[in-house]
């Protein structure tokens, strides 16, 4: 894997900014050259900043101080044109920032660049090579956001998922990704494809940077410090429209087995009828409102963008509207039974995709062990935690229940913790 000239982490990062050892800009700056020194190879960004017209950050007490970030091509950063992933639409540049923005440079983050995404955050992937193993995918649709944290170019980027676009592009180029519940961060500023299930989230090299993006981001500033050894974890591996790999298998099975050194519990659970309904509520639910807010964009610029899109929306357009109210009751329904279907469970363990990055760049893998909880709502967090012998990362994801973000993140800490002390 290519290694930038500097990978600090976010939080080392702001205490030497803050305490004066750094300057404000000095990690931006090394952050665009590394990117000048890489990209022609992984092509990770559509648009990156002038170093010499860099602000410094005014939050420059703040708990991101100096920290360089991406922001993937669908959410606005002043000064910087969004082109959703579309060759040669990208306009004028974004007069404001997206509130999530604004809220990171108040903080004293230092937006970079914006990342490429697939085409308006779909299907159709972007140039992004997974920094591993160039020809295989790096996952989308946040491609070049994972990309970008994977490769060292920065330390942390924003991505979205609607279905899969946030954990899928963290599993398959190892690091750390973490989407938040359903309306846990605030969307003004953001190309909104679906309504109930568009989320942002970001990347990270560990699960201590994400908390601290999260303390800006996430209202609720209660982490739940509970000692790994009181937890029960509820594994959950079915799935009736995918099969795990071998290498995946023998990953979560060494978790469950280092973790249950430690006290933890894991207990192995099955819920294929609720899984089919859950895919089947995604698909309606993602096919009819992606129709609808598309459907301009088709009218207009119909012959630049791919077939699949235009595809997509004629059939979600011939969703009905009761089957599409059906399919939100469902989703509100099951959203909070966690108790009725989890019990006591503290968490979920889950994979986060069918196994490792596949070869080819021309799709961006399959979302299926994601889809169940981006209809949810529930908050998920990658932990990459191997890799196969080719070289590949491997990993897993927990998932936590409505409206447990933080805790989701601090059990994270610890859990990830344990395994690393494991492979040592």
């Amino acid at each position: 894997m290519p290694v930038a000239p500097y990978s600090p982490s976010v939080q080392a990062l702001s205490r030497r900014v803050r305490a004066g050892e750094v300057a404000p800009l000095a990690a931006a700056r090394a952050s665009l050259r590394a990117i000048g020194e890489q990209d022609s190879a992984i092509r990770a960004w559509c648009h990156t900043a002038d170093p010499e017209a860099l602000e410094a950050p005014a939050g420059i007490e703040g708990v991101l101080a100096g920290v360089p970030i991406g922001v993937k091509d669908v959410i606005d950063v002043a000064g910087m044109p969004t082109g959703f992933g579309v060759p040669d639409l990208a306009g004028g540049a974004a007069r404001f920032d997206a509130c999530c923005v604004g809220m990171l440079r108040a903080a004293g983050a230092v937006p970079v660049g914006k990342t490429v995404t697939a085409e308006f955050a779909f299907r159709t992937p972007g140039p992004t090579r997974n920094p591993h193993a160039l020809g295989h995918t790096p996952g989308g649709s946040s491609s070049g956001s994972a990309a970008a944290v994977a490769a060292g170019m920065v330390p942390a980027a924003l991505g979205t998922q609607t279905g899969g676009s946030m954990i899928r592009p963290a599993a398959f180029c190892g690091v750390v990704g973490f989407k938040p519940g359903f309306g846990q961060v605030f969307r003004d500023g953001m190309k909104l494809t679906c309504e109930s299930l568009d989320t942002i989230g970001w990347y990270s090299n560990s699960v201590e940077d994400a908390e601290a993006i999260a303390q800006v981001l996430i209202a609720d500033g209660h982490a739940d410090e509970a000692p790994a050894r009181s937890l029960t974890i509820a594994v959950q591996l079915d799935n009736p429209n995918a099969a795990l790999c071998p290498e995946s298998q023998r990953e979560i099975a060494r978790a469950c087995k280092a973790w249950h050194a430690h006290g933890v519990h894991c207990e192995p659970v099955e819920s294929a009828a609720e899984t089919v309904l859950l895919l089947r509520a995604h698909d309606i639910i993602m096919h009819y409102e992606f129709a609808r807010s598309l459907m301009p964009v088709v009218a207009q610029i119909g012959d630049r963008v791919s077939s699949a899109l235009r595809q997509a929306v004629a059939h979600g357009l011939a969703i009905g509207a009761g089957e599409y109210r059906e399919m939100l009751a469902v989703q509100a329904s099951l959203r909070h039974g966690w108790r009725a279907r989890y019990g006591g469970a503290d968490l979920i363990l889950t994979p986060s995709t069918p196994g490792p990055a596949p070869k080819g760049l021309s799709h961006t893998g399959d979302g299926v062990f994601n889809k169940i909880w981006s209809v949810l709502g529930w908050p998920c967090l990658h932990l990459p935690t191997a890799f196969n012998r080719a070289g590949l990362p491997i990993g897993m994801q927990l998932v936590g229940n409505w409206g447990d973000d933080r805790r989701l993140l601090a059990m994270g800490r610890q859990l990830h913790h344990l395994l690393t002390q494991q492979g040592e």
